[in-house]
């Protein structure tokens, strides 16, 4: 999928640190990478702070230089995704992060009336997500919990689009067979 010549004029002008120009990423993306975080983190505070440090990673990124060429939006969503997975991999004990973002999301819920077993549902869900390999995780996350086109997933992971729908199948497949597993009453 070729960017728009919209999305293209938004990252020249980006790269020259045009304050419209930023705001206007900011406004588009920053409401989709927050969902995202939310959903793999169960916690305001965690996809807050994963909001912050992805646009100030890809000012950073700006500022020398680099940054995406073209699909911004898969790459705020790499930079995301990375991050999720560093604060994951900073914690030793995966349980104790588990139990403290259902706790979170447990207290956001029962202020949003959820019902307890949607919560249950979705915590199985994230843990369910994070016994997939990365690479499963991320196109998984970004094609069907976001919506990202799976051809600017494979610009962004240099793969070919059949990769990446592989990678997706194969996820699935997993997923399935984790949430059953964890279904059924013998578990």
């Amino acid at each position: 999928m070729t960017p728009s010549p919209q999305e293209l004029d938004l990252l020249r002008q980006a790269k020259i640190f045009d304050m419209d120009a930023l705001i206007t990423i900011y406004d588009r993306y920053s409401p989709g990478v927050y969902r995202y975080a939310y959903r793999l983190l169960g916690s305001v505070e965690q996809a807050e702070d994963c909001v912050s440090e992805t646009f100030a990673r890809l000012l950073n990124a700006l500022r020398v230089g680099k940054g995406p060429k073209a699909h911004l939006q898969a790459y705020l969503y790499r930079i995301a995704h990375n991050w999720i997975t560093d604060q994951y991999r900073q914690v030793k004990n995966e349980a104790s992060v588990m139990d403290e973002a259902v706790e979170n999301f447990a207290d956001e819920a029962a202020v949003a009336a959820f019902d307890l077993s949607r919560i249950s549902d979705m915590e199985r869900l994230r843990k369910a997500l994070f016994m997939l390999t990365e690479e499963q995780r991320l196109v998984t996350s970004m094609h069907i919990l976001e919506e990202i086109p799976n051809e600017e997933i494979a610009s962004l992971m240099h793969k070919p689009v059949g990769a990446i729908k592989a990678l997706q199948h194969r996820a699935l497949v997993k997923l399935k067979s984790l949430l059953e597993e964890k279904e059924s009453p013998d578990a």
